[in-house]
């Protein structure tokens, strides 16, 4: 870049969800960089905290957030943060929330209620989001109507279903992001 060229638009994308949805994988996967990540072991102390039930043998948690980056352009680069999914740790979000256009709500279909607190998080403060619902290895119980209506999600939120590990669905979850963000009307 030159001193004539001005810097690309950056665009701010929150990723949010439960413990354990797949925030950190969606961010490592989708990232044209090494992803910062924020990851500490489990402890002792997490005992009876923190809920492992249907997480299976996870033995990390981000303390304080993923982020990740994606160049659309010269002209616009995308940043996503990741939050940390544990209630402790959602204080963070209230800053790390400043400035996003969007968000992606990650969803695992075996423990749908710790995807409320993030859906509430961006509806009362007007921010546009989507919904993924992580299939871990493939597996889904529910239809996406099923789901939809579990979660009480708005006719015109997006909610798709896919695998957070694949950087393809990811792309798509993203493009539906801005697909949903360009059919807003504009404030005025």
């Amino acid at each position: 870049m030159t001193n004539s060229q001005a810097a690309p638009a950056a665009v701010k994308i929150l990723i949010a969800g439960g413990f354990g949805v797949g925030k950190t994988t969606l961010v490592g996967a989708v990232s044209e960089v090494a992803p910062l990540r924020t990851e500490e072991y489990l402890t002792k102390a997490s005992v009876g905290v923190d809920d492992l039930a249907g997480i299976g043998a996870k033995d990390t948690t981000t303390v304080a957030l993923d982020f990740g980056r994606i160049t659309v352009s010269d002209e616009l680069v995308v940043y996503l943060f990741g939050t940390p999914g544990q209630e402790r740790f959602w204080f963070m979000w209230n800053d790390l929330v400043n400035g996003a256009l969007g968000g992606v709500v990650i969803a695992d279909t075996r423990r749908l209620e710790t995807s409320f607190a993030s859906i509430d998080f961006f509806e009362s403060r007007e921010i546009p989001f989507v919904v993924a619902i992580n299939c871990f290895h493939g597996h889904n119980t529910r239809t996406p109507e099923e789901i939809r209506t579990a979660l009480d999600l708005d006719p015109h939120v997006p909610l798709l279903v896919g695998d957070v590990r694949l950087r393809d669905f990811d792309r798509d979850v993203l493009l539906a992001l801005v697909d949903h963000l360009m059919s807003l009307p504009v404030a005025g």
